[in-house]
């Protein structure tokens, strides 16, 4: 989220501030800044909620249409404000709607491809490094397999930069699936091996289990 809790008292009381001195002084100056505080608070509060109710579809495997308009409405707010991380962030997750929830890469790819420029602008390495996961994402499923393996490297790179580990062992999985499908047995499991090693030391159970769900699969697209 782009902005903090501090920012977000802070926005609302300046906003309250300026409707007292509307009210009482007859004083207008500040409602248009006050607007704009308020805009950006509407924005991130979208962006927390958008990401709240993509956490429960992926729980229970459906779609929800107001994550979509709740990312979108703050992806709008943002570029309207002048917010250049925010607009990045805010475009990846609806991206992450078009790919994940409605299997829909053509619009998806734009997306993601706007948001990592947005990001890179700003230096967002953590909008840079999902935007890449999810090209690469697509890349893999339209058997780009060197241009996945690139995407999902470059993503990895920028994770171990700014600490994400389980964000690192996630990677690690999808690329051994793509090591997998090239024929690279040894490297495919000792991705699988570093992945499990470094979800068990982070505490990131999910992508644990990820590492057991693809090691059969794995051991299938290797079997000669």
């Amino acid at each position: 989220m782009n902005g903090g809790t501090v920012a977000t008292v802070d926005r609302i009381e300046r906003a309250g501030l300026a409707c007292q001195q509307a009210v009482f002084a007859g004083d207008n100056d500040g409602l248009d800044a006050a607007d704009q505080d308020l805009d950006a608070v509407e924005a991130d509060l979208l962006l927390a909620r958008g990401r709240v109710l993509q956490a429960r579809s992926r729980e229970h495997r459906a779609e929800n249409p107001d994550e979509l308009a709740a990312f979108r409405r703050a992806a709008e707010l943002y570029r309207s404000l002048g917010d250049v991380r925010g607009e990045g962030e805010a475009l990846f997750w609806v991206g992450t709607y078009h790919q994940m929830s409605l299997r829909d890469d053509d619009t998806a790819v734009p997306l993601f491809e706007r948001s990592l420029e947005l990001a890179a602008q700003v230096g967002d390495k953590l909008t840079m490094s999902y935007a890449l996961r999810h090209l690469g994402y697509a890349d893999h499923t339209a058997a780009r397999l060197d241009a996945a393996r690139a995407r999902l490297e470059e993503s990895t790179r920028l994770r171990e930069e700014i600490g994400l580990l389980p964000g690192v062992a996630a990677n690690m999985v999808g690329l051994a699936y793509i090591a997998a499908a090239q024929g690279r047995r040894d490297d495919a499991l000792a991705l699988l091996g570093q992945a499990a090693s470094i979800a068990g030391a982070s505490g990131a159970h999910a992508i644990a289990r990820q590492v057991e769900e693809a090691r059969p699969h794995v051991q299938a697209e290797i079997v000669p």
